[in-house]
This record gives C-alpha cells, sequence and structure tokens, in this order.
C-alpha cells in the first residue's frame, strides 16, 4: 500500500477541541490510530494526538466504498482525517466524526513490541528500548502532563514572588562541593566535568537577583542502580538573599502547596488514568517539622534500628518512617560533620542550619541557610579538606558585599515518582539516563 502525502492537509483542531458545538462542521484531525475495529459492514478508529481521542466511524453505505476499504489500519498508524462531527453518546466525549477523507501517513508493523492497549504493561526495561512509541501510551501521557503542570505551576509560584530564572554553566572546571561523583569531558586541551550542581552560581547570583532559581539538569556519577537515582537528573534550585533556613521553609511548604493544588485544578483527568486522584493530595500547612536528634529517637526507641549520631539515616529506617510519617515533613538541624561546607553551623556547631524535605520515606528536598563571611567560608573548606585555590573565583564574589542568603535544591523525577505513584523513577524522565542506559 502507497502512502499518502501531506500536500496541503494541515489539521484543523486537537481532539480536545472538537466539543459539541462542532456538530455538523467540517474538521480535519491527525494522530495515531490507539485502537482499530472491524465488524464488517462497521469500522471504528481510535484517533488519539497529544491531548486525547476521537472516534472516526466509518459504516458501509454511509461513507464511500473507497474510504472504507482503504482503512485497513493497524496500531498506531500515523493517520490524518477529514470529516464531519456528528453526536453520538457511547463515543469519548459523546462526539464521532464521520470521515469524507482518509490520509495514510505512515504504518507500523504487524506486532508492535510493546503493547499499546493498556490491557497490559509490558515490562520497564522494553518500554524503555521503546520509548519514542511508549510515551504516547495514555499512562506515559498522564504522567508528562502532570510533570508539565508541575513545572508551570513552579515558575508561576515563584515568578509572582520576585524571584528570577537563572542559568548556570552545565561544563564547569572542578567540583562544586568537592565530591569525586564527576563525569569528566575533554574541553578542548584540557580536563573539566559536567555540572553536579548549580549550588556555587545560585549562591553568587542571589548576591546579584537576591531571589533566584532555575530549572535544569545536573549530573552525578553515582553507580547506583536503584528505583531512586538517575545519572542525569532534573533539579529546582533555589537561592533567597537576606534570608535564614526559617524564610526557605515558608517558602517551599507553600510552593509545594500551590503547585499540588494547581495539580488537582488543571490534571484530574490524568491523575485519574493513574490513579492517584485520591492520593495526591494537598497538604495542610505549615509542614511538620522535626529535629535530626527527635528522628534519632524515634529510631532507635520506637523502631529498634541502630543509627550513630553523626550518621546519616539508612534506607531501611527511611522506610519505617514512611510508616509513621506518612505525608510531607521537614528534618532540620542536621550534624555539621555530614553537611557541606557551605552550609552555616548553628549556635551549637555540632549542628547545622540545615533541613530536608521528606515525603513519607522519600526525601525530596535538601537546604539550608548558607556561610555568607569569607572568612569563614574559607575555614570551612579548610575544615573539609578542600583547598581554597580550587574555589578562587567562587570565594572573590564573597569579597563584594555578598548578603546572607538560604536555599534548597529539588529533586523534579523524584517528585514527579511520587505524585504519580510510579513504581521507579526512570518512568517520571523522557529518557532516563543510568549506569546501564545510555540509549535511546
Amino acid at each position: 500500500m502507497a502512502l499518502d502525502e501531506l500536500a496541503d492537509w494541515r489539521k484543523s483542531h486537537y481532539t480536545k477541541d472538537i466539543t459539541q458545538e462542532f456538530i455538523d462542521k467540517e474538521v480535519i484531525l491527525g494522530g495515531w490510530v490507539r485502537n482499530f475495529r472491524d465488524l464488517g459492514g462497521l469500522k471504528f478508529i481510535n484517533l488519539q494526538d497529544k491531548y486525547g481521542e476521537r472516534q472516526i466511524t466509518l459504516k458501509k453505505g454511509v461513507v464511500s466504498d473507497e474510504i472504507f476499504d482503504k482503512a485497513k489500519l493497524g496500531y498506531q498508524y500515523c493517520i490524518m482525517v477529514k470529516g464531519k462531527v456528528k453526536r453520538f453518546d457511547k463515543a469519548p466525549g459523546g462526539i464521532e466524526i464521520i470521515p469524507s477523507k482518509l490520509k495514510i501517513l505512515n504504518k507500523t508493523p504487524e506486532k508492535l513490541p510493546i503493547d499499546m492497549t493498556g490491557e497490559t504493561n509490558s515490562e520497564l526495561d522494553l518500554r524503555l528500548n521503546n520509548r519514542a512509541l511508549d510515551l504516547r501510551s495514555l499512562r506515559s501521557q498522564a504522567i508528562f502532563e502532570i510533570r508539565a503542570e508541575v513545572l508551570k505551576s513552579i515558575r508561576n509560584f515563584l515568578l509572582e514572588r520576585d524571584f528570577t530564572e537563572i542559568t548556570t554553566p552545565k561544563i564547569i572546571g572542578s567540583a562544586t562541593e568537592g565530591g569525586t561523583e564527576l563525569f569528566p569531558i575533554m574541553y578542548f586541551d584540557k580536563e573539566a566535568f559536567l555540572t553536579q550542581s548549580a549550588q556555587l552560581y545560585k549562591e553568587q547570583l542571589s548576591g546579584v537577583y537576591e531571589r533566584v532559581f532555575e530549572i535544569s539538569p545536573c549530573f552525578r556519577a553515582e553507580k547506583s542502580r536503584t528505583k531512586r537515582h538517575l545519572c542525569e537528573i532534573f533539579t529546582l534550585d533555589l537561592e533567597m538573599a537576606f534570608a535564614d533556613m526559617n524564610d526557605v521553609l515558608k517558602i517551599l511548604e507553600e510552593m509545594v502547596h500551590n503547585v499540588i493544588k494547581d495539580i488537582r485544578k488543571n490534571k484530574m483527568p490524568a491523575l485519574k488514568i493513574l490513579k492517584m486522584d485520591n492520593k495526591t493530595i494537598v497538604p495542610e500547612i505549615p509542614l511538620p517539622r522535626y529535629t535530626y536528634d527527635e528522628i534519632l529517637d524515634l529510631i532507635t526507641k520506637e523502631f529498634k534500628i541502630n543509627v550513630e549520631w553523626g550518621e546519616d539515616i539508612s534506607t531501611e529506617a527511611y522506610r519505617k518512617l514512611g510508616e509513621e510519617i506518612t505525608g510531607y515533613y521537614y528534618i532540620t538541624h542536621w550534624p555539621m560533620l555530614i553537611k557541606p561546607f557551605y552550609i552555616q553551623p548553628s549556635k551549637d556547631p555540632k549542628y547545622s542550619e540545615s533541613f530536608d524535605l521528606q515525603m513519607g520515606w522519600l526525601e525530596l528536598t535538601s537546604g539550608g541557610t548558607r556561610v555568607h563571611n569569607k572568612e569563614k567560608l574559607i575555614e570551612a573548606l579548610e575544615e573539609k579538606g578542600l583547598n581554597p585555590i580550587s574555589f578562587e573565583s567562587h570565594l572573590n564574589a564573597f569579597g563584594f558585599g555578598m548578603p546572607p542568603h538560604a536555599g534548597f535544591g529539588l529533586g523534579i523525577a523524584r517528585w514527579i515518582t511520587f505524585l504519580c505513584g510510579l513504581d521507579d523513577i526512570r518512568e517520571s524522565v523522557m529518557y532516563p539516563r543510568t549506569p546501564d542506559r545510555l540509549t535511546p
């Protein structure tokens, strides 16, 4: 069968535009065949585009023999249809389209590598191997509708509160936080690295624009093969000048509250596809706050899990915490010895002015008050065994009247994983990168 040319055809509408007001009007739709039924003298095409689907009905004797015979379609064929909109209560949206012309722009193999009907859920690695096809599924489209709403809501919320959106370099000359989990690259005749964080640049820019944020990728060379780790991550980085940790805690919980409210208002159909309409609930604010010592006390006394003071909290302990504290909550005032050099110590220098935002057992955010005094920042670098000379350009900015500031970094994919009720973080990224996956 020869394929048709696009020629002068153009879509007049998307499926979402075709409402009852279009009854008896002619439209041109384009998309993919999500489902096709041939009942002999009656054929049904479920045409899907980026916004949804509409039913195309071909009844012998109603449509021309030419178009009826031509409609021998397979799943995910790319087609365009010109036809009149008719009322049909049993069709999606109570509407069907009776075609006068049909173009078949591209075909697919008789057997697709993954199930696209929604009747079964193909294994995730197989889906990721065929990601461009998998992303057309209703489930995947629901996930990325919610992701888009999250990013839109974050931006709107912050811009309305005098934040400036910034962009920072993704190629750097040395480690941002002194860690070794960096991807080295050749930068002309010298070694450089892919950035692991926007931390130092956003701090510097808080001394210019006061309230700043960036939504961008970062890169972590961790050989972690878990359902919550990626090598290429997407983060919201935020920094506020003339502020401390408490100001950040307030703006973060207000943002979380507002984003989930927007999801429920604007993306309820997507939540229902994911069966999260009764689970992704707007949290009450202010969120509960627990100190590191309080959490440690709970873990050791209630769960009988031994965690030495000054250690990070184990995954086992976090899972138990998630059973006890099911919603969003903060853990504040972590031991200074496990925090990076730029975090401000508390009045008791054993502790830091830092926090994590948790959702049950899952860590979403880390942040805190930063050291803004240049001499103290140099001392902090040396205490962590880092060479201040390696951070010379960063330290220079702190000699130009750097204000007190605080901020956080939030993992977008981790949050989407929770909001959509996903079992694996890879589902929340269009093309995930892990230690074992570099393609597609």
